[in-house]
């Protein structure tokens, strides 16, 4: 029966694709195809709640050696309903905010195949986080990687759209790698592929496994030196950019961390690698989010770094922690996404510096901004308890370790401020009117953002008193208590981050940056360095294709200079000296011929002779033998 959770959306993207292309046309369509994707959503939401309830399970023998198998865990349980939860509000705003030309009329249809690959999105998550061995988690983890590349290519008409999804799509599947040496190193230690069996896998195929289940989950979640990929999957549309950083691609590394959290730390290792990469993942992608420009951009940076908290949380013990930090993080940047697509609507632009909304849309500020107050820690909003709590497991660790941690949330409550103060604070020179006169937003890209900002309202209840022992009961997991010092050390760092925040914003006067400044917002210049390796990398591969055409390939061509020289050479002289052979043996056979009829003469006296004589021969040879 687990079955049905991820094939419904998988089977319904189908069905809306086939159905929407024949009947939604013009405009009329963008309601029902909101309701139908939403609806998918919902319907998957669902049928998760009943599995969980009714402890659904489900397997298919492929072969005697590999049964693909499905099941639910915390864990795999939690993403499981948070995946269409967050994806029902993103597809009703995708409905509207986004539309597919018709013809060279100017006129526009709804946006069926971006709806159906959103949908397929959902289903292909849902088969990742229910897996319970590798060949179900490879098939999904592929399924994930090419939905995303789709989505992220969906514009493929805008210059650079291709090659933006290409090199998202090639760094991750770099990280790929991992997993299948991970699984290669599961089924030589235990014969089998089952996540079950883990158990039993020790000695150096549990490093192995180790390193590699590290490298697919850092690349997927855009930890160091991965992360700038998602500057490059920014050139998706607005509702893929919210869905794959709430919920989908980005999330699969960090669950992959917490599902086999178990395994990966038996290995001594694996704590402080984690620690160290999360760390320095969430310590510069704060800073790049800082300096960025773009709203998607910074956005996408602070993925990263809130990424980078959940791998510390993991590191330091409490995969927990991280598990409640994806949930809290996936409303709120859902939300923030959404934010700033109704903004570039009304400015034709993602510079921050070009909006400034917040008279002209009231509403959308407001809900924008409760969004920005999350993601800055500011008590007493949801992502504000995750975040403390990761500061208190990395004080499990060492009291400088929790400095550091509440260093990077001061960092969140910067860039959080200023996203909020330049998308939709005071518009000024002008900019309010001028934003005006375009075309707006939808009542329903309203209401989506609104839906996904009274969530992050519900999950507040996190401070309630009792609310975080009762659902860490209920998740089987374990809290660390919140210590009085680092509490107030992080909110003191939290106003700090505030306070310059709205420092720096009233300094930025212009779009214009500096080139230093524009380097570390690009990730201190690492797609630069990774084009000059790459660039390096291509003249070395082609100096080997010269070394092959003239060293190699000399041999071959040689050898077949020789072969055409023996065929014009028998073409002159052998042709005639096999000829004159073949009449010298046929001469020869003839000779022989009338030499062996002249024997057969008919009268008997001559066979008696040849008799004689042949016995003759005979005893003279055995006599020779006789006396030798």
């Amino acid at each position: 029966m687990l079955w049905s959770v991820p094939l419904l959306p998988l089977l319904a993207a189908l069905v809306i694709y086939g159905f929407g292309k024949r009947r939604l046309g013009d405009d009329k369509g963008r309601a029902a195809l909101a309701l139908a994707g939403a609806a998918i959503a919902v319907a998957t939401l669902l049928l998760v709640s009943v599995a969980v309830t009714a402890d659904w399970g489900g397997t298919y023998r492929w072969s005697s050696r590999i049964v693909l198998s499905l099941g639910m865990t915390s864990a795999s349980a939690v993403f499981a309903i948070v995946v269409p939860l967050i994806a029902a509000p993103i597809i009703v705003y995708s409905a509207y905010h986004e539309a597919s030309p018709v013809g060279d009329g100017g006129t526009a249809r709804p946006p069926i195949g971006l709806v159906a690959l959103l949908t397929a999105f959902v289903g292909a998550m849902e088969l990742l986080v229910l897996a319970e061995d590798f060949v179900t988690l490879l098939i999904a983890w592929e399924l994930v990687g090419a939905c995303s590349w789709a989505l992220i290519a969906h514009e493929w008409q805008k210059a650079g759209n291709l090659r933006d999804a290409a090199w998202a799509f090639l760094v991750t599947r770099f990280g790929d790698l991992g997993l299948y040496i991970a699984a290669a190193a599961v089924f030589a230690g235990t014969g089998s592929f089952a996540l079950a069996d883990l158990a039993q896998l020790d000695g150096w195929l549990l490093d192995v496994f180790v390193a590699g289940a590290v490298l697919a989950a850092a690349a997927k979640s855009a930890q160091l030196p991965f992360s700038p990929w998602l500057f490059a999957a920014m050139s998706g549309p607005t509702p893929v950019s919210a869905l794959l950083h709430a919920a989908t691609m980005v999330a699969a590394g960090i669950y992959l961390v917490i599902r086999l959290h178990a395994e990966l730390s038996a290995v001594a290792w694996f704590g402080p690698v984690a620690i160290a990469l999360g760390l320095a993942t969430a310590l510069v992608a704060g800073v790049v989010a800082c300096l960025q420009g773009h709203a998607k951009k910074l956005l996408a940076a602070s993925t990263s770094a809130q990424y980078g908290l959940m791998w510390l949380a993991a590191g330091a013990g409490f995969p927990g922690v991280a598990l409640v930090h994806f949930v809290t993080h996936a409303f709120t940047k859902a939300a923030l996404f959404l934010a700033a697509g109704i903004a570039e609507r009304h400015v034709d632009s993602y510079s921050l510096n070009a909006m400034r909304l917040g008279r002209l849309l009231p509403g959308v500020a407001v809900a924008a901004m409760v969004a920005s107050l999350a993601l800055a820690g500011v008590v007493p909003l949801s992502a504000a308890w995750s975040k403390e709590k990761i500061i208190t497991a990395a004080g499990h660790q060492a009291s400088w370790l929790a400095v550091i941690a509440a260093v990077a949330g001061g960092l969140s409550a910067l860039y959080a401020t200023r996203f909020q103060l330049l998308a939709f604070g005071r518009g000024r020179h002008g900019r309010t009117s001028a934003a005006s006169s375009r075309s707006g937003h939808s009542r329903a890209e309203a209401v989506a953002l609104y839906l996904l900002s009274a969530g992050m309202l519900v999950l507040s209840l996190l401070w309630w008193p009792g609310i975080g022992n009762s659902l860490a009961d209920l998740l089987s997991v374990h809290f660390p208590k919140t210590k009085l010092w680092e509490l107030i050390v992080s909110l003191l760092l939290v106003a700090l981050g505030v306070g310059l925040g709205i420092w720096a914003v009233r300094r930025e006067v212009s779009s214009q940056q500096s080139e230093t400044r524009t380097a570390m917002a690009d990730w201190f210049g690492l797609p630069t360095l990774s084009a000059r390796g790459v660039n390096a990398v291509m003249m070395f591969s082609h100096g080997l294709a010269r070394f092959d055409d003239r060293a190699v390939d000399a041999g071959i061509r040689a050898s077949a200079r020789f072969g055409a020289w023996l065929a014009r050479l028998g073409e002159r002289r052998g042709e005639g000296a096999f000829d004159g052979a073949t009449n010298q043996l046929a001469k020869g056979v003839d000779w022989s011929g009338q030499v062996a009829r002249r024997a057969h003469t008919g009268q008997m006296h001559h066979y008696y002779t040849g008799i004689a004589a042949g016995l003759a021969a005979i005893l003279i040879i055995l006599s020779i033998g006789a006396l030798l």
